[in-house]
């Protein structure tokens, strides 16, 4: 499979679809990853695990699949000489938890999902680190009983803060600290307890500044009295933080010890995560588990395009590997294009493991590639016509075509010369067909109708169309070729039937008789408008055809009679005979049968003889150069006086 396949076919929509059901991250990620596998066995056990999931929904919708959150990096620091953090550790508990909760939402599924509950047995809870995680790690921090250590330190920096935060009230209830406060309140910076004390005391105060005001008229002063209760809970603050790393190193090394279990119970949780959103897609689609096949058999029944939903009409048919070859004819607008997308589309999510919109009984072949070439691929950039791109993309599928190619071929010869074109598709539909590849192909030419009509392999289908409401019902029939029913159209809004009489023979080379619907009078006579002919205009017509007027060529030297002047033909003849003739310099319109030739041009002048130098004046050809090299907004020729009303008559 090619990405042009994937775009084509929409493929890319249905993951983002399928993605929105799956609850986590890694989940997400697994389903954009999702490819189609070749392999028979694999793509049915694929099927299986989607069915059983599908049931399981059906009995219990709400799978215990979350509290992955944190364990892609969690698994990345592991036994790289890093101590996991306390909220890292905080998740794999959550994880862990998690992992217990689907056990036992699995012990009961064994019956009806003996393949999907298994996978349970895959993830270990691991209960001994659980709890050991739980007990040394309580609301986000690490708790104080992890260790006699910690605990003890901590005991002794809840005493030392005491007396240190009572030694700081001492001092603001003291008279000799009275005067020089700003107020009566003991204040922190950075750990530190400090006193608010007036600038202009700066000086009576024995201690460190540690912050002033935003208006610089209070200093927060740590006095010289408690700096050494200060530096006391500062040492055990850090004899804290000391026992609380080898905590986390403890829990760490646990960790790492079951790297590989909690490894293969992160990668269970994210399949399972996986496998549950692709069964509420299933759901979500009414899919259907179908049966799967390596010998090119391609049987649909009752199947939907899944972006369509339930607007799209049921398509069925039929193709066997003696016969797999479908060109598909009918209206513009009459499904077509949706109806190749739906195969292909739905063949490519097969072989994903995906359920699909179409009947249990439906039978879909495995195919190596799906080659597609659908809709307008012009490239700007490229410089290539729609033509041309289409071309360039029929190149590879030609190249890549084997006995186990979907090609999946849209208007395949339009955009040139419609009988080069029917002439080359034809061609290419042989040549894919002698190389083995299941061809389904929409064409309009109705030759290739006829030559699928007449080659062993190919089957013609049609798109209906209701010609009362003129429009189509989307519904496929195989067996026959359709017509684009462009006469049918036509005639049913209100086109005469002598002009629909007569686009057929063109087409056809043959004579068919179209008759109207319409019986009232009046409608009848505004019908006729259509085609009668205006007998005067006709008659006038006629008459100028009659009129014998001698050919003139651009600058014959010609004399004018009865004047006797000389003049250069420009221009002309027009309905009426006249000719344009510049006579010193001004154009002048003047009847055939003045004009006699005096010296023809060719004598006169050599083959490439630039007239304009005779006809145009100085200015305008010297901008007419300028704009040869380019655009310029500024420069305008007016060519006014060349116009045939601008021109002189001469009677």
């Amino acid at each position: 499979m090619n990405k042009h396949t994937f775009k084509s076919l929409e493929f890319q929509q249905i993951k983002t679809i399928i993605a929105n059901f799956a609850l986590t991250k890694e989940g997400k990620e697994k389903i954009e990853c999702l490819t189609p596998s070749t392999n028979k066995k694999q793509i049915e056990a694929w099927l299986d695990e989607v069915s059983e999931a599908v049931e399981i929904l059906k009995k219990s919708a709400s799978v215990p699949v979350h509290g992955l959150d944190g364990m892609k990096s969690l698994l990345n620091n592991m036994n790289k000489g890093v101590v996991l953090r306390i909220d890292q550790l905080a998740k794999l508990s959550d994880f862990l938890d998690c992992c217990g909760k689907m056990r036992r939402y699995m012990k009961d599924k064994e019956i009806y999902a003996p393949r999907v509950s298994s996978y349970v047995e895959s993830i270990n809870e691991l209960p001994e680190l659980s709890a050991e995680i739980i007990r040394c790690i309580r609301n986000g921090r690490v708790d104080d009983y992890a260790s006699k250590e910690l605990l003890k330190v901590r005991k002794q920096i809840t005493i030392q803060e005491e007396r240190l935060k009572e030694k700081t009230l001492q001092l603001i209830r003291s008279n000799k600290y009275k005067t020089y406060l700003q107020e009566n309140v003991i204040s922190q910076r950075n750990g530190r307890y400090v006193i608010p004390i007036k600038k202009e005391y700066r000086n009576k105060i024995k201690g460190t500044v540690l912050d002033t005001s935003a208006s610089g008229s209070t200093l927060f002063i740590e006095p010289e009295e408690i700096a050494i209760y200060q530096d006391q809970v500062t040492w055990l603050l850090a004899d804290e933080e000391s026992e609380v790393e080898k905590v986390l190193n403890y829990l760490t090394g646990l960790v790492e010890d079951k790297e590989q279990q909690i490894r293969l119970a992160i990668e269970t949780m994210v399949h399972y995560d996986f496998l549950f959103a692709k069964a509420k897609y299933s759901r979500s689609i009414n899919g259907n588990k179908v049966d799967i096949n390596e010998t090119g058999d391609l049987e649909l029944k009752q199947a939907r395009h899944p972006l369509l939903g339930e607007k799209a009409v049921p398509l069925s048919f039929y193709l066997e590997r003696e016969q797999r070859a479908l060109v598909i004819t009918g209206p513009n607008t009459g499904g077509k294009t949706v109806t190749i997308k739906t195969v292909g589309l739905l063949s490519l999510m097969v072989q994903c493991g995906l359920h699909v919109p179409a009947s249990e009984e439906s039978n879909l072949s495995i195919f190596e590639r799906i080659l597609v070439d659908i809709g307008d691929g012009q490239s700007i950039t490229e410089n290539l016509s729609t033509f041309s791109s289409r071309i360039v993309n029929i190149i590879e599928i030609l190249q890549e075509t084997n006995d186990r190619t979907l090609a999946l071929l849209d208007e395949l010869g339009s955009g040139t010369d419609p009988g080069e074109g029917m002439g080359l598709a034809t061609a290419i539909l042989e040549t894919l067909y002698e190389k083995g590849s299941t061809i389904l192909a929409t064409t309009h030419y109705s030759e290739i109708k006829e030559f699928a009509e007449a080659h062993q392999g190919f089957i013609n289908g049609s798109m209906e169309f209701d010609l009362t409401t003129l429009s189509p019902t989307y519904r496929l029939t195989i067996g026959r070729g359709g017509e684009s029913q462009a006469f049918a159209i036509a005639l049913k809004l209100g086109i005469h039937p002598k002009i629909i009489e007569r686009a057929h023979h063109i087409t056809y080379k043959e004579d068919k008789r179209y008759t109207t619907e319409i019986t009232d009078a009046w409608k009848l006579r505004e019908l006729d408008k259509q085609v009668i002919i205006n007998k005067y205009r006709h008659r006038n017509n006629m008459l100028k055809k009659e009129v014998k007027v001698p050919l003139y060529n651009q600058g014959d030297n010609v004399k004018i009679s009865p004047t006797n002047e000389f003049g250069i033909i420009y221009t002309g003849p027009d309905l009426y005979g006249n000719y344009i003739v510049q006579i010193r310099g001004e154009k002048v319109s003047i009847n055939h049968k003045r004009i006699a030739l005096y010296i023809a041009a060719n004598e006169l002048y050599p083959d490439d003889y630039d007239f304009d130098i005779i006809f145009e004046s100085k200015e305008n050809r010297k901008k007419s150069k300028l704009l040869a090299k380019g655009h310029e907004e500024s420069i305008t020729i007016d060519y006014t006086e060349n116009q045939t009303l601008g021109y002189k008559k001469q009677n």
